[in-house]
């Protein structure tokens, strides 16, 4: 039997909220430190340059999702514009990078929720708790994530107010502080990527599109305003915390926003922070597991996953086996790594998966272009060269995770030929 088709509920203000949750406790609480130790001062360029990215690929998903409205994301868009293989290609990457994702957000979440010796038994318990949310339908993960959000930025409005309270007059702007880092422009450059890692969300409602009223005009919308607005309020605390840390102390920090708000002379707004920062992980862990679910949906219908994966639920309208399955993946690496290596592997699987939006965008002719094509041409330019400035160990993994599902889809056709 045939599973049943999930249902279009989502509106403009679900789509952006999910969007605004999906990036925000990514790169304002978790990237901001390692993209310091590799910029200094010069990670602001960073941001920017990963914004610059991060827009070429929206307008390419906003593009694509107005023409393909249906779950998956550039899976289903890279199979429509370039072929099966470019299709898995991307889905994987998704998969497997937002997966990563998960980790370093459930891992993010207990570093600002409980001691260190607690921390991996609650980020279990985080995912768990989330996977539990979404397997209850989608109307439930939109109004979730708008609580979330909104709890978030209050927390952020306060963290930026503090920070400017801080005698930072410790030569964080002083001339001597602009040299360019070590690693020169590559540690400006690796620094946009593992930024890129804060971005990635925005696309998440276009992997909804099924579920999603009007999906032509609300998701380009959508894409949009959660894009620019994050952009903004990024550019904003990552000045406030260089300002009152300095790029050294950010770079070393687990908590830096935290860290900054600690040096103010507001005491109280550390715990603002903490529980902003806590509450907004979460958030973002609620949109990422929706997101690998539908995409692990569209995969399986089409068998480059197991076709057992593309079950939905009967009565909450969700793809309640591949949500499960996820979860129970995002322990495992819970278990077994740690934050720096989760953003690195999960940049370079996105970095992929927009390449190849960026490539099928490319493709796309006459009432279905919005945006001309230099963007997606920069777009996937963009991602080639970030992808090869993250640190080594996380291009190794992600390319020997790329093999093995190549391998996996290759010997899964040759079974069903010969069956």
């Amino acid at each position: 039997m045939t599973p049943p088709p999930l249902l279009r509920r989502l509106r403009l203000g679900d789509a952006v909220f999910i969007g605004l949750g999906s990036m925000i406790g990514a790169g304002v609480f978790a990237a901001f430190a390692p993209a310091a130790a590799a910029a200094g001062n010069w990670l602001l360029l960073g941001l920017a340059i990963a914004a610059f990215v991060a827009y070429c690929n929206a307008t390419s998903s906003a593009q694509l999702a107005a023409q393909f409205p249906t779950s998956g994301g550039t899976y289903a868009y890279g199979r429509a514009m370039l072929g099966d293989w470019w299709g898995f290609v991307a889905g994987w990457g998704f998969v497997v990078g937002k997966i990563a994702s998960c980790a370093a957000m459930a891992l993010t979440f207990a570093a600002y929720a409980v001691p260190p010796e607690w921390q991996k038994p609650v980020a279990v318990l985080a995912v768990a708790g989330l996977v539990t949310v979404n397997l209850f339908g989608v109307t439930r993960t939109a109004l979730a994530t708008r609580i979330i959000v909104t709890v978030v930025l209050v927390a952020l409005a306060i963290a930026v107010a503090a920070t400017t309270t801080v005698n930072s007059a410790s030569a964080t702007w002083a001339p001597g502080q602009w040299a360019l880092p070590d690693a020169g422009l590559y540690g400006i450059l690796q620094s946009a990527a593992l930024l890129f890692f804060a971005f990635a969300g925005y696309a998440r409602i276009a992997t909804m599109g099924e579920e999603v009223i009007d999906p032509a005009k609300t998701i380009p919308r959508a894409i949009s305003i959660s894009l620019g607005a994050v952009i903004v309020i990024y550019a904003v605390v990552g000045i406030s915390v260089l300002a009152a840390l300095g790029p050294a102390a950010t770079a070393s920090s687990t908590r830096p926003l935290a860290d900054a708000v600690a040096a103010a002379d507001w005491p109280w707004a550390s715990v603002v922070v903490r529980v902003g920062a806590a509450v907004a992980s979460l958030g973002a862990l609620l949109a990422l597991i929706a997101g690998i679910g539908r995409t692990s949906l569209a995969m399986a219908r089409e068998h480059d996953l197991p076709a057992w994966l593309a079950a939905v639920h009967p009565r909450w309208h969700v793809p309640h086996r591949a949500e499960l399955v996820v979860g129970a993946i995002v322990v495992v690496l819970v278990l077994a790594t740690d934050l720096r290596g989760a953003i690195a592997f999960s940049s370079f699987g996105v970095l992929v998966y927009y390449s190849i939006a960026n490539i099928s965008a490319w493709r796309q002719v006459g009432a279905a272009r919005r945006y001309p094509r230099w963007l997606q041409l920069a777009g996937a330019a963009g991602c080639g060269i970030l992808v090869l400035t993250l640190p080594p160990l996380g291009v190794l993994t992600g390319v020997a995770v790329f093999i093995v599902g190549l391998a996996y889809r290759g010997i899964r056709l040759r079974v069903a030929a010969r069956g």
